[in-house]
């Protein structure tokens, strides 16, 4: 019996069971979120630790912060950092959009062992991508506040690539979390 059963294995194909093949090993995973009601942008998700919702009311302001700091929260007994992404980046704030809601979605991010909470409108979805085809960000493309914070843009419109990097060292908040 066990002879037929593999014998019937081995001649199924993969196909017929609607399997996705895996991507190939230069594409990458990248999450996928709007900055504005037409705009979209995209974080490799390797670099996001954790997507979280956290409750407006759990949220401690910290005065003489730039706007686009909401303040902090608890985090895994932590304190947690909360910026507006569209507003870092340029963009009308969550709550000019009509986007703020009682419950945020943030992506927490890592970088040199700090953590930050992106607050973002929601997470739209995975995508695969290769980033060998990033294009570099010009001036007169996107406006002058983002290109600081762009890795590159993908061909075809496919979006832009931000620089998690740039975006945890930006010097304007970053001076007042010491």
């Amino acid at each position: 019996m066990t002879n037929s059963l593999d014998s019937i294995l081995l001649t199924t194909s993969l196909d017929s069971l609607n399997l996705k093949p895996s991507p190939p090993e230069t594409q990458r995973r990248l999450l996928r979120f709007p900055m504005s009601h037409q705009d979209s942008a995209l974080l490799p998700l390797e670099q996001i630790g954790e997507v979280l919702r956290v409750n407006v009311r759990d949220i401690l302001p910290v005065p003489e912060m730039p706007g686009c700091v909401l303040g902090i929260c608890n985090w895994r007994g932590d304190m947690l950092w909360l910026v507006d992404l569209s507003q870092l980046l340029g963009y009308l704030s969550l709550d000019q959009q009509g986007q703020l809601a009682d419950v945020l979605v943030v992506l927490v991010v890592q970088v040199n062992e700090q953590s930050i909470g992106l607050v973002v409108s929601q997470v739209n979805d995975i995508e695969y991508h290769n980033l060998q085809h990033l294009q570099p960000a010009v001036p007169g493309v996107f406006p002058p506040k983002l290109l600081p914070f762009i890795l590159g843009s993908l061909p075809e419109d496919q979006g832009i690539v931000l620089n998690i990097h740039a975006i945890s060292h930006y010097p304007l908040w970053q001076m007042h979390r010491e």
